[in-house]
């Protein structure tokens, strides 16, 4: 169950605004946690889902019309949306509505992120909005969408692009861009081996958050358009914005504008947890004293299925068999056993048993932890059940041939790899 959502203001716009959450992407760079489930569905931040994310700011900013286009491996991400996002009253056209790949217009899968959206535009318009809001169901951040809106609408722009000012070296898997002094694009590029940097800043440069607000009637005739050519691949990145910073008007909107919860000085919060060193670093970034991402925000809080589950527990006080953790995030139903556990994540219900250490790990829920394990610099997933007497985090070679390790050096370790032949779907 969630919490019921507090009164907010609702603008004009927001209530013109249709959000389409692009969420039938496998993910394949988060290799096995993927495996059972699409990227939007993967746990993230010791109870929520990635896709809780992008869902609470269109809550938060007052759009309550709100798609989710779903199409690879979708049961784990539709079952946590029929649980935990079916509080919004229809009676009042508020609704979070389910659009998996029905092949309603043409006898294809999602061919791309624009022909997701062309495939279901007579859904689309049976909604009359006159903005629609096209977001990515898998970064973390937090976001008034109000903003960006109130930003297209004054500038009067076709299309307006979310944009991030991220390092040139993390720029590689983005799709990025140049803007004149008035925030119009002057060029795009996808996944650019050199993105060009932002003038005064040459170690960064000018990122897509792959969030877009359309004028509803331009999008329709773009999205027909971007059907007749054999050339396309009928992407968003990759074919039609970058078509359209050619001859419409395509603006930028700054992050720094409407981001939620930044602190003065800092840089604002998003990420692309599109690696497993990145899922890990993300995670982990939820432990220190002051996070740059607050969960604790009451004004802009995260939405998601609340699992009815016990406090979490630490129990055993004894020498070398203590139940502890330091500088971690537990959540509840963990039992935390005569085990220790430090800088780590540890998700809802999880069995850390006696005389175990967990160091800088994410562990996922339901997962079992036997005695006299040590695990670090690892992301455990869902309903492994690890072996007594385990070592991982010590030996890189041991590590890479039983599981898989990145570069970085965190070993993701599932229960495939562990010969527990699980077919979950959480």
């Amino acid at each position: 169950m969630v919490q019921s959502v507090q009164p907010r203001f609702v603008s004009l716009l927001t209530k013109a605004t249709l959000a389409l959450v692009l969420a039938g992407g496998r993910g394949s760079r988060l290799m096995q946690l993927t495996e059972w489930r699409a990227k939007p569905a993967v746990p993230f931040g010791g109870k929520f889902r990635i896709i809780d994310f992008p869902l609470s700011n269109c809550i938060n900013s007052g759009i309550r019309r709100v798609g989710v286009i779903t199409q690879y491996k979708a049961h784990s991400l539709i079952r946590h949306l029929q649980r935990g996002w079916s509080f919004l009253h229809g009676e009042f056209g508020e609704e979070i509505e389910l659009m998996p790949a029905s092949q309603r217009i043409e006898e294809s899968w999602y061919r791309g992120t624009a022909d997701a959206v062309y495939q279901n535009l007579d859904i689309i318009r049976a909604h009359r909005p006159e903005y629609v809001l096209v977001l990515a169901g898998d970064h973390i951040y937090k976001m008034d969408y109000g903003k960006m809106l109130v930003d297209h609408v004054s500038a009067k722009a076709d299309v307006t692009l979310g944009a991030v000012a991220v390092p040139v070296a993390a720029a590689a898997g983005l799709g990025t861009m140049t803007a004149d002094a008035y925030g119009r694009i002057t060029s795009f590029a996808e996944k650019s081996a050199s993105p060009a940097a932002i003038p005064g800043r040459p170690d960064m440069t000018l990122a897509s958050m792959g969030i877009y607000v359309f004028n509803a009637s331009f999008l329709y005739e773009e999205l027909a358009a971007d059907l007749a050519r054999s050339d396309s691949t009928h992407d968003f990145g990759r074919d039609l914005i970058p078509a359209l910073v050619t001859r419409c008007k395509v603006v930028a909107h700054p992050f720094a504008n409407s981001c939620v919860g930044t602190r003065e000085g800092e840089e604002p919060y998003w990420r692309d947890v599109g690696t497993v060193d990145a899922y890990w670093e993300a995670n982990n970034d939820l432990i220190s004293i002051l996070p740059s991402l607050n969960l604790y925000d009451a004004s802009w809080p995260i939405w998601t299925y609340q699992e009815q589950v016990p406090p979490a527990k630490f129990v055993l006080d004894q020498e070398g068999r203590r139940g502890s953790a330091t500088d971690s995030l537990v959540s509840g139903g963990s039992i935390i056993s005569g085990s220790s556990v430090r800088r780590s994540l540890i998700f809802t219900s999880v069995r850390a048993h006696s005389y175990s250490k967990v160091e800088d790990c994410v562990i996922l829920p339901n997962v079992t932890i036997n005695r006299h394990c040590r695990l670090r610099r690892a992301v455990v997933d869902k309903l492994c059940n690890v072996p007594e007497g385990m070592v991982v985090g010590e030996d890189p070679l041991e590590d890479a041939r039983r599981f898989y390790r990145t570069e970085k050096g965190i070993t993701l370790i599932t229960p495939e790899m562990l010969g527990q032949q699980v077919h979950h779907a959480g």
